[in-house]
C-alpha cells in the first residue's frame, strides 16, 4: 500500500473569492491597493488551509507488468537449392503476412472473407510452382503485378476505412475497390486452375486410352466383382 496525499483546492477558491469581492467593493487603481488585496488573499488562503486541510489515504500500488513471452519471429523458409524458388517463397511469405495484417485491420465481413480466399489461393499457387518449378514462368505476371497491385488496393481501402470519415472521394474509392475484389478473387482462382492445365490434359488422355483398351478387351462398363 502506498500513502497518497491529496491537496485541497478550496483554499485556492478562497483566494479567488477575495480578489473577486475586492474588485467589486474596493478600489484597485493604486499599488497599495494590490498589496492589500494580496495580503487579504494570503490570509484567506491560510484560513482555507486550516478549514480544509490536505488529506491523505492509502492506495494500492499499481501492479508491475509481468514480462510476457518474446514475440515469435517468423523463420525464413529453408532453401530449396533454386534461387528463383527461394525468392518466390520469400515473396509469398511477405504477401501472406500483409494479407493477414489487413484482414485483422479491416472489419467488413465480406472483404475479410475475400482476403482469406486470396491468402489461401496465393499459398496454393506458390505451392504448385514449388512442386513443379517449370511452371514458374506462368506466374511471373501474377507475382510481379497482380499480387502487389492487389495488396496496394487493400492497403488503400484500409487507410480510407480507418479515417472513419464519409465523403465522395473516400466512399467512391472504397466502392470501386469493393467491386474490383470480386474480379480479383475470380482471377486468382483462374490463375491456380491454369497451373493444372497440362496435368488435366495428361489425365484426360490417360482416361481416353484406358477406356479404349478396356473396350478392346471387352472390359468396358464392367464393375468390380461383376461377372
Amino acid at each position: 500500500m502506498a500513502y497518497v496525499k491529496k491537496r485541497s483546492v478550496l483554499p485556492v477558491y478562497f483566494v479567488g473569492g477575495v480578489w473577486l469581492i475586492w474588485a467589486i467593493l474596493a478600489p484597485l487603481y493604486r499599488p497599495t491597493h494590490y498589496i492589500m488585496a494580496a495580503l487579504a488573499s494570503l490570509v484567506a488562503y491560510y484560513v482555507g488551509k486550516m478549514l480544509f486541510p490536505d488529506r491523505g489515504y492509502e492506495a494500492a500500488e499499481p501492479a508491475q507488468p509481468q514480462p510476457g513471452p518474446a514475440p515469435k519471429r517468423e523463420e525464413a523458409p529453408k532453401s530449396t537449392g533454386d534461387p528463383e524458388i527461394d525468392a518466390l517463397l520469400v515473396e509469398r511469405g511477405r504477401a501472406v503476412s500483409e494479407m493477414r495484417r489487413l484482414n485483422d485491420s479491416i472489419e467488413d465481413e465480406k472483404i475479410s472473407a475475400q482476403i482469406s480466399h486470396l491468402e489461401s489461393t496465393t499459398d496454393k499457387i506458390v505451392n504448385a510452382v514449388v512442386e513443379k518449378p517449370a511452371k514458374l514462368p506462368q506466374i511471373r505476371k501474377f507475382m510481379n503485378y497482380y499480387l502487389p497491385t492487389t495488396l496496394k488496393l487493400l492497403n488503400a481501402y484500409d487507410r480510407m476505412d480507418s479515417t472513419g470519415v464519409s465523403g465522395s472521394n473516400i466512399d467512391g474509392t472504397k466502392g470501386k475497390i469493393e467491386d474490383m475484389l470480386d474480379t480479383i478473387c475470380t482471377a486468382f482462382s483462374r490463375q491456380l486452375d491454369n497451373l493444372y492445365g497440362e496435368e488435366a490434359l495428361d489425365i484426360s488422355a490417360d482416361i481416353t486410352v484406358m477406356e479404349q483398351m478396356l473396350a478392346q478387351e471387352g472390359l468396358g462398363g464392367m464393375t468390380l466383382g461383376g461377372s
